[in-house]
């Protein structure tokens, strides 16, 4: 489900890489929440250790990770905690 959901989307949107155990990840989902207010990207959340086929296939080494992909095209991406500011010049740039 997750996977079917991830691909064919014909729009921009942020993929969220996080586990459950990891502090910066809930830093920066707290971060992410207040810019998404300010945008309308959608953000879909992937836990690593749930689905680590997927973190594979977009080759992530370390959490938290944001992705922005438009359409199947990837844009852009940054690991690690971010400011809030630093999320929406990221988001909307």
């Amino acid at each position: 489900m997750v996977k079917q959901k991830l691909h064919g989307v014909n729009m921009k949107r942020i993929l969220r890489f996080t586990a459950s155990w990891c502090q910066p990840c809930k830093v920066l989902a707290k971060n992410l929440e207040s810019a998404k207010n300010n945008n309308n990207v959608p953000i879909e959340v992937v836990d690593i250790d749930v689905h680590s086929d997927i973190a594979m296939e977009y080759g992530i080494r370390s959490v938290p990770t944001l992705v922005m992909k438009d359409g199947n095209i990837e844009i852009k991406r940054f690991s690690g905690v971010r400011s809030l500011k630093e999320l929406e010049g990221w988001i909307n740039d």
